[in-house]
């Protein structure tokens, strides 16, 4: 471990963390310079620590850049890393920041397999490290985005003694359903993610990755090892989507028990995260055991607004309350917030009190295959209509609505479908169009054209589970 201040702060490179195996995984850690306990802000993934957001992310970086400038002001941005919080930015504020490479990944030796049960168990030993240091006062939070999230619902329900409050952005709460199966599809991000943003930096890369450009050290460990030796120590997560079809052992022990979470949280999704960052943050919300817990919801890309005035503010707000025993006002702020979106990327911020809302209009609507509208009379008589699997599908629309119509909560379509093959996959999109028949799209998580909402199925996993739908 090599400690030195710079730029303000007093900056652990690679501070070694013993896990229950006895191997070490390796951590940065931003700190004040003044001696004292103070609270932490801990990450741990698979990204490499000593990887410039700039540098591994230059298309992401240039979009912030351009479109919230605000995000790179009042920072070097030196010590900018992807989906995590800006050192820069918060040991000014009387944060220490420890960031961890992951089992396998980065700095850290070991056998590299994402959100596994063994990852939970280290980061349950990185929040027991962090919190008895002596440069900590004993209360650990977790920030980031993705990854960096998705594993807190991971590690919340071992209940770490020092973990005290969770930040969860844009985080998939449900490994089948939103990851590896969506609605029984097999979903191919898992093995284009892993080879584009995980194995790229795994530990050993070393020589052939890249270097930091603080310390100008291997981001990927000081050990050079072969293809077929990084394969061997690592698993391979598309593989295992592939083998494994149905919820079984293997996707269990990836579920998290959500009943057993009792550290205070904030869920914050995104309205166009559709496949990864939108349905697990309110699922996680609404079945995470925490008596104090909040929902946020936003737009834009699954980065912008993390890193943005607004959500900065968010989240120090809120661990300002319950790492350092401050009054932001977080106590006094609504279960719910949500970012009401119109076209246009027009957004304005309500509080609420609950989710689904309790004052929603329910409201049923038919398909009527006649004019392929969509109305609330049922329509007379039956009818069928086909389609091809490599077309357009089939559109029904309503009718113009005379007055604004807000659609906010969950919906759900009941579909007699038949085909000729021994399955089908289902997918529904609920859409807008503007006056001129254009379609109105949003700024998502990945993809600049985002509808409203989409859903998919196979038609196999057709039956309903009474106590989840």
């Amino acid at each position: 471990m090599k400690s030195e201040i710079r730029d303000g702060m007093r900056i652990d490179w690679d501070a070694p963390i013993a896990m229950d195996d006895g191997l070490s995984l390796r951590a940065d850690v931003f700190r004040p310079i003044a001696d004292g306990g103070y609270p932490v802000i801990l990450s741990y993934g698979p990204y490499a620590k000593g990887l410039a957001f700039a540098e591994g992310y230059k298309s992401a970086w240039k979009r912030l850049a351009e479109a919230f400038p605000e995000a790179l002001q009042g920072s070097s941005n030196k010590y900018q890393n992807w989906e995590l919080v800006d050192p820069e930015k918060w040991v000014p504020d009387g944060y220490a920041v420890v960031r961890v490479d992951s089992r396998g990944a980065g700095c850290s030796p070991g056998y590299l397999e994402v959100w596994s049960p063994r990852e939970a168990k280290d980061l349950y030993h990185c929040i027991e490290w962090a919190g008895v240091q002596p440069w900590s006062n004993g209360k650990v939070g977790i920030n980031g985005i993705s990854y960096y999230a998705m594993n807190q619902w991971h590690v919340a329900p071992l209940r770490p003694p020092h973990l005290a409050a969770l930040c969860i952005w844009e985080g998939t709460s449900d490994y089948y359903r939103e990851l590896a199966r969506h609605g029984g599809i097999l979903c191919d991000f898992l093995q284009s993610w892993s080879r584009r943003q995980v194995i790229n930096v795994q530990y050993g890369v070393g020589e052939r990755g890249p270097r930091s450009r603080v310390t100008s050290e291997p981001v990927a460990g000081a050990q050079t090892l072969s293809e077929a030796e990084l394969a061997k120590n690592r698993a391979d997560v598309g593989a295992d989507a592939l083998q494994h079809a149905l919820l079984d052992d293997y996707y269990r022990a990836r579920t998290p028990a959500f009943e057993r979470i009792e550290v205070p949280l904030l869920s914050a999704a995104n309205w166009g995260g559709h496949g990864l960052h939108t349905r697990g943050n309110f699922e996680g919300f609404l079945a995470a055991g925490s008596k104090r817990k909040w929902l946020e919801v936003h737009g834009d890309t699954h980065f912008s607004h993390f890193y943005s005035r607004y959500g900065e503010g968010l989240q120090k707000r809120f661990f300002g309350h319950f790492l350092k025993g401050e009054d932001t006002g977080w106590e006094r702020e609504r279960k719910v917030m949500l970012n009401i979106r119109r076209p246009g990327e027009d957004y304005t911020l309500r509080a609420e009190n609950e989710w689904p809302l309790a004052r929603t209009q329910w409201t049923c609507f038919y398909l009527d295959p006649g004019d392929r509208s969509l109305r609330q009379e049922r329509p007379q008589g039956a009818a069928e209509l086909s389609y091809r699997t490599d077309g357009d599908g089939l559109t029904f629309l309503i009718p113009p609505l005379p007055a604004e119509t807000e659609i906010t909560g969950p919906a759900a379509a009941k579909l007699f479908v038949s085909s000729a093959t021994t399955d089908a996959d289902i997918f529904l999109v609920l859409r807008v169009f503007d006056p001129g028949n254009k379609e109105a799209v949003f700024i998502g998580t990945n993809d600049p054209r985002t509808p409203v909402g989409l859903g998919w199925l196979r038609a196999s996993h057709r039956k309903l589970d009474p106590a989840r739908s």
